[in-house]
């Protein structure tokens, strides 16, 4: 592909508070090499050398909030606790020596089990005590275990502003603790945390939402990751209209998040096709266009399989970005997150940017044992 065809992904970008080089994001992936919850020299090299390539905004791995098994697996890294917190302020110095901006997803794995069969000692948390329709897990959360949850994801954002971060994402998709509440098979709560509807049940987040607006200020950009998908059930769709959709998403931006980071499988599939056909707006079009927020679209970009199917052991070769390119010409959504292929390809900007995309690396599962 020519310099010429990619030159979209390139333009500089300021709205909602950031102010990027270019179009491309790297997504949060999930690493599991911090040591006790904790990121050192070893993370901030990794996440250093993807600035060096040019990525224009570095989303961090999931790290957690303060709250007892906000974590689903050992090597996830803290964001909270002193020791913690100076690892993360060495990773964001590199970058930004790097010439990058990076900001950390924040995180809650509510009841999800992780790979690996790790296990916590104590119960872990969500709307009901579900993981997924008929599988209990865990115990439900009282009234006051969400109100510190909320008041944690505030101090962690608050924290991620005082070490200099450029931004900090909240996570709310893949059937985590916020997506948990968001979706009628997790929660079936009888308070104001539940609800027949999605408006409902998107309580606890939009009260998310606005405790870490006020504690970041009007102006830090705010961006909420979500998905219709949910790992435990692959075709679950939280709104089935863009009526439904707007009752989801318009109380979240308005309760203060300015950039929605819109969560498929595969971004160029349709979210609505029986609306405007098999070419139509994916999920982050349709959450601009609707809401009028910043918008960030994901799901396997520049690479012939989707990513989950990699933690099975699939391999991915690279693929060309003519869907994407278009997409982004048509002003569909703002950004692009890319994922597997940047562990593979630290310099994967430049390559695209050079014109050498035809030296792209696929993706092997094998990748994820090392941080290249």
């Amino acid at each position: 592909m020519s310099t010429s065809a990619t030159d979209i992904l390139f333009q500089p970008f300021q709205r909602g508070g950031l102010d990027l080089a270019n179009r491309i994001v790297m997504a949060p992936m999930t690493r599991s090499f911090a040591e006790n919850g904790l990121v050192g020299p070893e993370q901030a090299a990794y996440y250093a050398r993807r600035a060096e390539g040019g990525v224009g905004l570095i989303l961090s791995e999931g790290t957690v909030i303060d709250r007892p098994n906000s974590r689903n697996e050992p090597g996830i890294p803290f964001f909270h606790g002193e020791e913690a917190l100076t690892g993360w302020k060495g990773v964001v110095d590199a970058v930004h020596a790097a010439g990058g901006r990076m900001g950390p997803q924040i995180w809650h794995t509510g009841s999800t089990r992780g790979m690996s069969g790790w296990e916590p000692e104590a119960p872990v948390e969500s709307p009901s005590g579900l993981v997924g329709p008929g599988d209990p897990r865990g115990k439900a959360m009282s009234e006051e275990d969400i109100a510190d949850t909320v008041a944690a994801f505030a101090r962690a954002a608050a924290d991620a502003k005082r070490l200099g971060f450029d931004t900090v994402e909240l996570h709310g998709a893949h059937g985590y603790l916020i997506d948990q509440f968001f979706w009628d098979g997790t929660n079936q709560r009888e308070d104001r945390y539940g609800g027949a509807t999605i408006a409902e049940r998107s309580r606890m987040a939009a009260e998310v939402v606005a405790a870490v607006r006020e504690a970041i200020g009007p102006d830090f950009p705010l961006i909420l990751r979500l998905s219709q998908w949910k790992q435990q059930d692959y075709s679950v769709k939280l709104a089935t209209t863009p009526a439904e959709m707007t009752s989801w998403l318009a109380p979240l931006v308005d309760a203060g998040a300015n950039v929605l980071h819109c969560s498929q499988r595969r971004f160029w599939e349709p979210e609505f096709p029986e609306i405007d056909g098999e070419q139509g707006l994916n999920f982050a079009g349709w959450a601009k266009k609707l809401t009028g927020a910043t918008t960030i679209s994901v799901g396997s970009v520049g690479l012939s399989g989707e990513f989950l199917a990699a933690f099975g052991g699939e391999t991915s070769k690279a693929t060309g970005l003519e869907q994407l390119t278009a997409r982004m010409e048509r002003d569909e959504f703002d950004l692009i997150a890319i994922g597997r292929a940047l562990i593979s390809n630290p310099d994967w900007v430049a390559k695209v940017r050079g014109g050498e995309a035809d030296g792209l690396k696929g993706f092997d599962p094998a990748a994820l044992a090392e941080l290249v």
